[in-house]
């Protein structure tokens, strides 16, 4: 899940727990070769290696390791972490040990050596690669001790926070700021594009205090200094990234330490909250106006460009609320070379773009914001694919998806109904499609949320609630569980459904033959020859189904993980490419399609596999959309392309209310849907090459967070939602209730309905 990291089932399955050692440490410190082997050994059940292992690890270590600890009385900064590599090691190799004697079933010997990794190293870390993030041996060792005394702490309760609200003693003169006014426009469409301020004075005051160039007036501002006085600015900005306290969060802000750039962008992300969008769109277009070239860094220190996101925000709050009677025009920011982590060759060019204020609302903009006056796509002047399922170019240059001679927009999810309680790591979890009575057949929906199922709540299932939604897509793997046939079959034949079929293609070792420490070499004979007949035993199978939609290879390979994609970009896309075409010539009738992790080597992907047909990726990038990643796709590759995942959690922090939080949920899905909506196909402001997209997930996965009996409230890693964090167990479109009639009750929330609605209109 950009860099999007999730857990998923099939990482666990292959590896064990995802808590693997630090691999960008393994040169550093000779005690994560001992780490790597301990989940080797681990994965393989074999305990006399693990008590070996850790023999070894505290003989030569163990001293060392808690001399660190006694220098900490906390968690060491991640900047610092390496510093603690062997505590941290040291701790992990304990927990390793004890996990498999709780999987043994020698629950006394287990809480022992877990209660000596909490107070021997109550501070140690391990490093969990498909998150990019660490986590506590403490936290998990003590849940597993709960989780052995029968002890499951239900989720923590969400404490509502009062919001405060921006009060600006300076606010600007006008809604929206026409810059032609206060300046000149130099070079636009051009990488030397400047704004030259000449009323510099006027802009200050049309924009309002704390919008660039209007700093002044915050130190003006009474509430600033009320504000300042009462302690509320105490901190880093960065701890007020997700404060309900708007209005300190805004002055903090205002006047951080950062460049112009990413300060208007929080800025603008606090007006939004506040529902003051006038004021959100002035910090966004002056980023656009002023700091095209911004550059920032994400959690993972990969580059973020907030001038891009400015314009996708834009147009994300024109989208939402046509009542502010805003058009956007013309504005386009390209960076060049930009795909890749290095900065230094970047090349923006900039068309700023205008904002005006309409009289009246648009007909383009109506109240549910899906409903456009869409333009002509021309005469077909393209095809890619000779099937039932094909791909078709028109002469504006948009595209579709065409299954028997019509347009089809993928509307989809990842399903994996996992009963509460199951767990990869255990070896607990079960093929869902082998489930019986199945969930897909007889979940049903808990309206009243009293956990009992009435008379009224039918045993309907969720394929049931899935074409009431409008869902016509589901995206599966054909490994390591092996799709039910029959079951899929069934599933087509009585309500529609296709499917997006992939193949790992290595990702954590899957298919390739190499182990997990080892990982994928794309430049191994005999790791490609064993993915090569991996997918060719997919097709061969499945190819002549009447639910398969398209082939997808790969899931965020570029990301790395037990795969050297990361390392290798160009033989990795180039064995995409010749496994494409070993599909189409044994199915013709099918189109393939990547799914990598957003726009990581798109440039690469480009240039190395032409024989692929769509571009898709799994992206999270916010409530505003996929900014421009429509852009940047169609410029790079001039192929169509989809998400092949993205949404957001139903928990977002005990800040936020459980109504305020569906609500957010909500509304983050119908702005991706409608960036996808907006970019596919007739409509007249956006790129034209979306096909869709599938949503992750339908339903809440307990066992995300390592207990898979509790509804885990806690999150290790920064992400682009309301809460700020990736709250992984969370991610449904449906939720299990309290756990106890798992896997088939349903908990609605406002989410599904807000899908039933888009879903279902004539678009």
């Amino acid at each position: 899940m950009n860099k999007i990291i999730k857990i998923i089932i099939i990482l666990l399955l292959t590896s064990g727990p995802s808590f693997a050692g630090d691999p960008s440490s393994d040169n550093r410190c000779p005690t994560a070769d001992i780490v790597r082997l301990g989940w080797e050994a681990s994965n393989r059940g074999d305990l006399k290696a693990i008590s070996d292992l850790v023999n070894e690890i505290l003989k030569n270590y163990g001293d060392k390791a808690k001399s660190q600890a006694s220098q900490l009385k906390n968690f060491p900064p991640r900047e610092n972490i390496n510093d603690y590599k062997v505590m941290c090691d040291v701790a992990t190799a304990l927990f390793i040990k004890a996990e498999l004697l709780k999987r043994q079933g020698n629950k006394e010997e287990a809480k022992e050596i877990f209660t000596r990794a909490i107070n021997e190293y109550p501070w140690a870390q391990g490093w969990d690669p498909s998150r990019g993030s660490y986590w506590s041996v403490k936290e998990k060792s003590q849940a597993s001790i709960d989780a052995m005394n029968g002890i499951f702490p239900d989720a923590a309760p969400v404490k509502q926070v009062p919001i405060t609200k921006p009060t600006l003693a300076f606010p600007g003169t006008v809604k929206v700021v026409n810059y032609v006014k206060y300046g000149n426009f130099l070079n636009p469409g051009t990488n030397k594009y400047h704004y030259q301020v000449i009323e510099r004075k006027e802009l200050a005051a049309a924009v309002g205090e704390g919008i660039y160039p209007n700093i002044a007036d915050i130190y003006k501002d009474p509430n600033y200094r009320k504000v300042l006085k009462e302690g509320r600015l105490e901190g880093s900005h960065w701890d007020f990234t997700n404060s309900p306290d708007l209005q300190a969060a805004f002055y903090k802000w205002a006047t951080a330490p950062e460049p112009w750039g990413v300060r208007l962008f929080y800025m603008g992300i606090i007006f939004e909250k506040a529902h003051m969008y006038y004021e959100a769109v002035k910090c966004y277009h002056a980023i656009i106006i002023h700091f095209p070239e911004t550059l920032a860094w994400t959690y993972w220190h990969t580059p973020w460009y907030p001038s891009q996101a400015a314009i996708a925000k834009i147009q994300h709050i024109i989208r939402m609320h046509p009542e502010l009677r805003l058009e956007f025009k013309g504005a386009k920011i390209q960076i060049l070379n930009s795909f890749d982590n290095d900065p230094s060759n970047d090349v923006t060019i900039t068309k700023p773009g205008t904002v005006r204020l309409l009289n009246v609302i648009a007909r383009a903009q109506v109240a549910l914001g899906i409903e456009r006056e869409k333009i002509a796509l021309g005469k077909p002047v393209k095809t890619l694919g000779n099937g039932a399922v094909h791909f078709v170019q028109y002469a504006n240059g948009h595209w579709q998806l065409i299954v028997n001679n019509k347009p089809y927009l993928i509307k989809g999810t990842t399903y994996s109904p996992t009963k509460v309680g199951q767990s990869p790591e255990d070896g607990t979890l079960t093929n869902w499609m082998e489930v019986n009575p199945n969930p897909a057949y007889i979940a049903w929906m808990d309206k009243n949320g009293n956990g009992i199922q009435d008379p009224d709540e039918p045993s309907e299932g969720d394929f049931s609630l899935m074409k009431k939604m409008g869902l016509n897509t589901l995206r599966i793997y054909h490994q390591p569980m092996k799709p039910n046939k029959v079951f899929l079959e069934k599933m087509f034949q009585q309500f529609g459904f296709r499917v997006i079929m992939g193949d790992f293609l290595g990702k954590y070792a899957l298919g390739s033959g190499a182990n997990w420490s080892e990982g994928t070499d794309y430049e191994n004979p005999a790791h490609r020859k064993n993915m090569m007949d991996s997918v060719k035993q997919m097709v061969m199978e499945f190819k002549d189904e009447p639910f398969i939609l398209m082939w997808l290879l790969g899931n965020e390979n570029n990301y790395g993980v037990a795969s050297n994609a990361d390392k290798k970009p160009e033989a990795y896309y180039k064995f995409v490419n010749e496994v494409a075409r070993m599909i189409k010539s044994i199915d013709p009738n099918h189109p393939v399609a990547i799914c990598n992790g957003d726009i990581l080597f798109l440039d690469k992907f480009g240039k190395a596999a032409p024989d692929v047909d769509a571009y898709g990726a799994n992206v999270y990038r916010g409530d505003y959309g996929f900014g421009s990643y429509w852009q940047q796709v169609s410029e790079v590759t001039g192929k169509p392309a989809f998400i092949t995942e993205y949404g957001a959690p139903s928990y977002s922090g005990p800040n936020m209310s459980k109504e305020d939080a569906l609500e957010a949920q909500a509304a983050y899905h119908k702005g991706n849907w409608l960036d996808i909506l907006y970019n596919s196909a007739g409509y007249p402001d956006g790129e034209g090459n979306a096909i869709g997209g599938v949503a992750f997930e339908w339903l809440d996965e307990w066992w995300k967070n390592y207990e898979p009996y509790r509804h885990d409230t806690k999150a290790d890693v920064v992400g682009p939602f309301p809460g700020g964090y990736y709250f992984e167990e969370w991610f449904g479109i449906l939720g299990q209730g309290d756990g106890k009639k798992s896997p088939y009750l349903r908990e609605p929330r406002k989410v599904y309905y807000t899908y039933r609605d888009l879903w279902n209109s004539k678009e």
